[in-house]
């Protein structure tokens, strides 16, 4: 049913279920699973750099460092499972940059990890999980992180 199931990864607890849910989906149907990390450029592009020496020094490169962190953990874990992984780090707004590969690889599934939120915070801000479920074409599956 599946071939092609992409993870967008936070590295962050919202994502651990999904993790775990995706690399078992991923060993079920012996399909690759795509790791995602969105380097979010509305995040860097809001500092100005002039604080920073050394453009390599600016908030994307940390950004790009949690990134490879989150990807390659649960690289290793899919590896374990016996399932192949692409990871893979993207810069853009996070949104759209993951139904864009999502796209490009031909995933038949995006999985992805949410956690509730205050109503007050979705209104102002929404959330990723939300566009990407506008934006996509091809199914999402959501997996709740309970609230603690």
């Amino acid at each position: 049913m599946y071939s092609d199931i992409l993870l967008a990864t936070g590295g962050e607890a919202a994502s651990d279920r999904a993790t775990d849910h995706a690399i078992e989906l991923a060993a079920h149907h012996d399909a690759t699973l795509h790791v995602l990390f969105v380097v979010d450029s509305d995040v860097y592009d809001a500092y100005s750099g002039d604080e920073y020496v050394d453009e390599r020094e600016g908030p994307e490169h940390g950004l790009e460092e949690v990134g490879e962190e989150a990807v390659e953990t649960v690289a290793e874990r899919a590896r374990e499972a016996g399932v192949d992984v692409e990871p893979t780090i993207r810069h853009g707004r996070p949104p759209e940059t993951i139904v864009d590969v999502a796209r490009a690889v031909g995933a038949d599934l995006v999985v992805m990890g949410t956690r509730r939120r205050p109503d007050e915070y979705r209104s102002l801000l929404g959330s990723v999980t939300d566009r990407v479920l506008r934006l996509a074409e091809m199914p999402v599956t959501v997996i709740k992180t309970p609230v603690e």
